[in-house]
């Protein structure tokens, strides 16, 4: 796939999973974004600061599926190289990282608690859809290189040390 397909693909697969988990849903759960209460400024502070991060991370992972994959996220679409750049190089799923992450940084800014369990929910479903589909699609179309970084870089919790393909471990596990 070309970097331009590859692109307009992206943004239109970005407003459609993205777009309606992080922005329509919450939305409605929470009657227009209106807050539910007020909490310390301290944590509307941290809500505020999650929901950038996240929006950021979420911009610069589908970014990364265009510049280096030559594909989209979405399913239809995949990329044509495995992913390993960026965000990529210390958490397999920064994409759904960052979708969770603004649902509960929502959830700290309108101090609305039902926003927090929508998160946990996505959070499960996004879990089990990368265990059931996602681990054994990249299995199957990127074998041994698939195999290695996920031995290395962990699902959920970001690893310290960012993954380097080049180096690989002594014994050639």
């Amino acid at each position: 796939m070309r970097q331009g397909a590859a692109a307009v693909g992206s943004v239109v697969f970005f407003v459609v999973a993205p777009g309606v988990v992080t922005g329509v849903v919450p939305w409605w759960l929470s009657d227009g974004w209106s807050a539910g209460g007020s909490w310390s400024w301290a944590v509307g502070a941290l809500g505020w600061a999650v929901l950038i991060g996240s929006a950021a991370l979420l911009v610069h992972s589908f970014g990364r599926f265009v510049a280096q994959g030559l594909g989209t996220p979405a399913p239809v679409a995949p990329t044509e190289h495995l992913v390993i750049t960026g965000a990529y190089r210390y958490v397999r799923n920064p994409m759904y990282v960052a979708v969770v992450a603004l649902i509960l940084a929502q959830g700290l800014v309108l101090a609305r608690p039902l926003l927090l369990g929508y998160g946990l929910l996505a959070w499960a479903v996004m879990a089990a859809f990368v265990r059931a589909y996602e681990e054994p699609t990249l299995r199957r179309q990127f074998g041994p290189e698939y195999e290695l970084y996920r031995g290395v870089v962990r699902a959920w919790i970001p690893v310290l040390r960012a993954y380097d393909p080049a180096a690989r471990p002594a014994d050639g596990a």
